[in-house]
């Protein structure tokens, strides 16, 4: 959150801390584009490397009071924009192609999902918010929904941290294994393509488990996880509304229930669903967002004492993966409901 002084933040004043953000997330990209170039697959995106990064940062050198401002302008306003920008990536266009069946499996599965990994989460002691989160993550479309969900419950900066940190490494392990279970189940093509688009993390998690097993499966992989990230939107509207109740008390306070980057992110769907946003403003949107998400992720990393990560990490990993075991038996389930051949 901003403090008091921060509010009227000026440009030379926020520029030292925007600055070793900016040169943060340039060393993130750097590590990612190396694991590319030795590995040939992106295991750990770069907004987990901009957290890692900022950790070490923070933890080795003690940063002068001049760099905060700037600091948390990204970890909060650059997130936000981020927030609303990425509300262009999402189309209805997926749910059209699916039928009405299978979206609606879907939005009950994220749904059980959601509830089931939060309620994990409070009984293995994480807080409400991180339990959030980690619920986010999981159920919809990995740091994509905690980076999204994660200023509109007002989360802290070591909570974030934790939560994309921790289900990366989860989603990387998730990604090996399903080829693995594609085998033992016995799935078919379509149904493993499913499997995998109802369980792994990230389109290019979903890619990169299904291209063994040959088309068919990625393209409906791809197909499914849409769906998945499509829940994005209500499930972030449903969390302000809550949030904001919260805070609210009881007369309800309109700006915490639909913050601005909320109606942003909301408004940016409805265009594209619309197709009223070109086609050619799309590539550079998709490209800030991803630029502001890790700036914001950087800042997210300056601003977290690793002592507090440390000690939270075990419940989130072992929360994190319940979660997914959990997620993946719902969805085994949702396969033979709907009796996919």
């Amino acid at each position: 959150m901003l403090t008091s002084a921060s509010r009227s933040l000026s440009l030379p004043s926020a520029l030292p801390g925007l600055v070793l953000c900016a040169a943060v997330a340039l060393a993130a990209h750097f590590v990612e584009q190396l694991q590319m170039m030795i590995f040939g697959l992106h295991w750990i995106e770069s907004l987990v490397f901009a957290i890692l990064v900022g950790i070490a940062v923070r933890s080795s050198v003690r940063l002068p009071q001049s760099f905060i401002p700037g600091i948390q302008f990204a970890a909060k306003t650059l997130l936000e924009i981020a927030v609303v920008l990425l509300g262009a990536s999402l189309s209805v266009a997926a749910v059209r192609q699916a039928g009405l069946p299978l979206v609606g499996g879907i939005a009950i599965l994220v749904a059980l999902s959601l509830a089931g990994s939060f309620l994990i989460g409070r009984l293995l002691g994480l807080s409400a918010s991180l339990a959030t989160l980690v619920a986010c993550g999981n159920s919809i479309c990995g740091n994509s929904a905690i980076v999204a969900a994660a200023p509109v419950i007002g989360a802290k900066p070591d909570d974030i941290a934790a939560s994309i940190a921790f289900t990366a490494l989860l989603g990387v392990a998730a990604v090996l294994t399903l080829p693995v279970l594609h085998v033992l189940f016995g799935l078919t093509a379509v149904q493993y393509g499913v499997f995998a688009g109802l369980t792994a993390y990230a389109v290019p998690q979903v890619l990169a488990a299904t291209v063994s097993a040959g088309a068919v499966s990625t393209q409906v992989g791809t197909l499914v996880k849409l769906i998945r990230v499509m829940m994005l939107g209500p499930v972030i509207l449903l969390l302000g509304a809550v949030h904001g109740r919260r805070l609210g008390d009881s007369a309800v306070n309109l700006r915490h229930i639909l913050p601005w980057f909320i109606i942003g992110f909301a408004a940016m769907a409805a265009l594209r669903s619309l197709d009223a946003i070109p086609a050619t403003l799309l590539s550079g949107m998709s490209a800030a967002s991803t630029a502001f998400t890790v700036t914001a992720m950087a800042a997210l990393g300056l601003s977290v004492d690793i002592r507090s990560s440390a000690q939270t990490g075990s419940r989130v990993l072992a929360v994190a993966a319940l979660s997914l075991l959990a997620l993946a038996a719902l969805g085994l389930c949702l396969i033979g409901l709907l009796k996919v051949a």
